[in-house]
């Protein structure tokens, strides 16, 4: 786990409100969160920020659009903030993403290659757009990969369950938050 991150994506205030109606996501994402801490394990923070009005969506991009109409992801607005319960502590880096994937439109990969990263374990909402998204361009970038199914939230369960439980795992080492607690730190409570 030495050259590993934890990525957390798009927990964002108004996220939370939309996905988490109760689930006990946030204490379970604190703890991965915690426990990455413990371990050395950089925790690296990923949101999506969007300029008011975005001149960089187009109305052909259905996703965007709809974003942008629902006026959810726009900078310095507070329910684009990262979520009080897993708020970042200083060292903890926070990247801007323009579109779905982590990767898109960020300084994500520079700093990964920066930190000599190779390999991402993934969380965040919503396990159907930003897990998906990036899960597919860090394969291509070739990242080692883990996913915390229990760590990844989506407002349709049954996206999330086919997505965890019969796709991910194609490509990926998908564990639970305790079990991977206990790969990279036997001792964690």
């Amino acid at each position: 786990m030495a050259n590993s991150a934890l990525l957390v994506m798009d927990v964002q205030r108004d996220v939370v409100a939309i996905a988490d109606h109760g689930s006990g996501y946030l204490p379970r994402l604190r703890r991965a969160i915690d426990g990455a801490r413990a371990a050395g394990i950089p925790v690296i923070y990923v949101v999506m920020g969007l300029r008011p009005g975005d001149p960089q969506v187009s109305p052909r991009n259905k996703v965007m659009a709809n974003v942008l109409r629902a006026g959810l992801f726009t900078e310095g607005a507070p329910g684009t903030e990262i979520h009080d319960d897993v708020a970042p502590q200083q060292g903890d880096v926070v990247v801007t993403k323009r579109r779905g994937s982590a990767f898109s439109g960020s300084d994500l990969d520079l700093v990964l290659r920066a930190r000599d990263i190779d390999s991402l374990v993934l969380t965040g909402i919503a396990t159907s757009a930003v897990v998906l998204s990036t899960l597919w361009r860090a394969i291509d970038l070739d990242f080692g990969l883990t996913v915390l199914t229990d760590a990844c939230l989506d407002t349709d369960p049954e996206v999330h369950t086919m997505l965890t439980e019969r796709l991910f795992p194609q490509w990926a080492d998908v564990v639970t938050v305790e079990d991977w607690l206990k790969m990279i730190a036997p001792s964690t409570p």
